[in-house]
């Protein structure tokens, strides 16, 4: 059995465990401890160098460093439901809005809070290295995060799912990103009027708990 390497309170393992619940993914669970630095330690630096959750190790030992390598994995091994497509043009789409939210929203979001966040100090990038905070990128990102926020509103004004007529993970990491949005004080839900509607409907699948 699997066993994914988490942390509850962070949005990157949260897509992780929304995508194995959809698919229906049996794993096990280990928690990595952020705040402590857990996974700048030598025991988990081992695991994945990249020094990031989640991480899924697979039975044969392999690590999965990332939630690109998950979901390529997850969709290959186990096709259904299908979360990045059927047909060439859904893969294109939902590949293409997927690599939207992580971009323009997700890393935004990621900008403004950890170039402003006290308990980020020095870890204004992921990964195993010190990097020092730059107070005006926090500014940059919370403004590239709203206009987003508005284009993602007018995208789902016709619509119930971001890319094609069915849930895909460019939903999952949608979700994520529009309930990160409050750690920096962003309230999409409140000031955009098709995300509060889609984000509602999401809540009513069992994943979105996970």
């Amino acid at each position: 059995m699997p066993t994914l390497y988490d942390f509850t309170m962070a949005p990157s393992p949260r897509r992780a465990r929304i995508l194995l619940a959809e698919k229906g993914i049996p794993h096990t669970t280990v928690q990595v401890d952020l705040v402590t630095g857990e996974h700048l330690g030598e025991a988990f630096r081992a695991l994945n160098p990249q020094c990031t959750v989640p991480a899924l190790q697979l039975d044969d030992g392999s690590v999965l460093p990332d939630n690109a390598a998950i979901a390529a994995w997850a969709e290959a091994a186990h096709p259904e439901p299908a979360l990045l497509g059927r047909t060439p043009l859904e893969k294109a789409e939902v590949a293409s809005w997927n690599s939207r939210i992580e971009f323009e929203g997700l890393l935004a979001l990621a900008e403004a809070m950890r170039n402003s966040a006290p308990a980020m100090k020095d870890r204004a990038l992921t990964g195993p290295a010190s990097v020092a905070q730059i107070p005006e990128l926090a500014q940059r990102g919370l403004e590239r995060a709203r206009r987003f926020l508005d284009v993602l509103d007018a995208h789902l004004a016709q619509r119930e799912f971001i890319a094609t007529e069915r849930f895909s993970i460019a939903d999952i990491t949608a979700a994520v990103m529009v309930d990160f949005a409050r750690v920096v004080r962003l309230k999409p839900a409140e000031t955009h009027p098709n995300i509060r509607r889609w984000r509602e409907a999401l809540a009513q699948r069992p994943s979105l708990s996970a």
